[in-house]
């Protein structure tokens, strides 16, 4: 007779048996008094989840009856955890540097590391909050920006319609009706968010978030052969290649981060280790997506 599937898991279940399987992954044990501890449960129910694990699990685990435990076993295959490596890594980080309290992580012991990059401050809370307001209600919103172009308002009227990630920094993806065009606006540099009003403006509009490009990046050609190649093992290129899909108005962010804009010559190929192909079609398609959609916002979104 074929053996009947399991039945899906309740949610608070589902996490317990998650804490077990991070805890042997990365420690190699658990107690039970761990999993009472860190859930607030009773004994009985973090025996119940252990049992369950070990029944779904079974060749992951055995009892240590000198450490009073649960050991991994040689056999051990991650049964409910996934990207375990990335996640681990960016939680410790996030201990690190005070995002997060390791009290909400599942870490037992923190790891011995330590995590070198400029700081910036804090983003604000509420700050964050009336963004994302403003750009799940199609809203457009006062804020009092320190801009680093040399604009001389005080608050200036910007409409969010998507946020993302560059840099270490957090950005809002605005229409700016002070330029009346889409432009990109540092959450930490928002100093002040006054009441929304409605705004009609058509994010569609914004080509250079719509359309997308991909960048075809290789290893400089001017390391060594030993070194193009770690350099391709380390971003996993096929053949020494690497297309990277991104929306035209981000691809600024990535190749000014990775140098992908600077003349060969002007560094030492160990400082300038990837190189960016068809930099010229990338700056030519965000550039006309840009004049396109001023154009159409200059005609009203016609």
């Amino acid at each position: 007779m074929a053996e009947l599937p399991s039945p899906p898991l309740r949610w608070g279940v589902q996490r317990r048996l998650e804490f077990i399987d991070f805890r042997l992954f990365w420690y190699g044990r658990f107690t039970r008094k761990a999993v009472t501890d860190y859930f607030g449960i009773s004994a009985q129910q973090a025996s119940a989840d252990i049992q369950e694990y070990r029944r779904r699990a079974p060749e992951n685990l055995d009892y240590d009856a000198v450490q009073r435990a649960y050991v991994r076993t040689q056999t051990f295959s991650a049964k409910f955890m996934t990207d375990a490596a990335e996640r681990y890594l960016l939680q410790a980080a996030a201990v690190k540097n005070d995002w997060m309290m390791k009290e909400n992580t599942w870490f037992e012991e923190m790891p011995l590391i330590e995590y070198v990059e400029l700081r910036s401050k804090r983003t604000d809370s509420t700050i964050l909050l009336r963004v994302l307001d403003a750009m799940n209600d199609s809203q457009a919103i006062g804020v009092k920006y320190a801009s680093l172009t040399g604009s001389t308002a005080g608050v200036r009227t910007i409409a969010p319609h998507s946020m993302f990630y560059s840099m270490g920094k957090w950005y809002a993806r605005s229409w700016s009706e002070e330029h009346n065009d889409f432009r990109d606006y540092n959450l930490n540099r928002i100093e002040r968010v006054d009441a929304p009003k409605p705004c009609s403006v058509d994010r569609g509009l914004d080509y250079e978030w719509v359309q997308r490009i991909n960048l075809k990046i290789r290893p400089n050609p001017n390391l060594v052969p030993a070194k193009q190649a770690a350099v391709a093992a380390e971003y996993s290129m096929t053949d020494g290649h690497l297309d990277v899909p991104c929306r035209l108005s981000m691809t600024f962010y990535l190749i000014s981060q990775y140098n992908l804009d600077v003349e060969q010559p002007d560094l030492i190929p160990e400082k300038h280790q990837l190189v960016l192909n068809n930099k010229d079609d990338v700056v030519s398609a965000r550039e006309m997506a840009r004049k396109l959609s001023k154009e159409a916002l200059a005609r009203g979104g016609a």
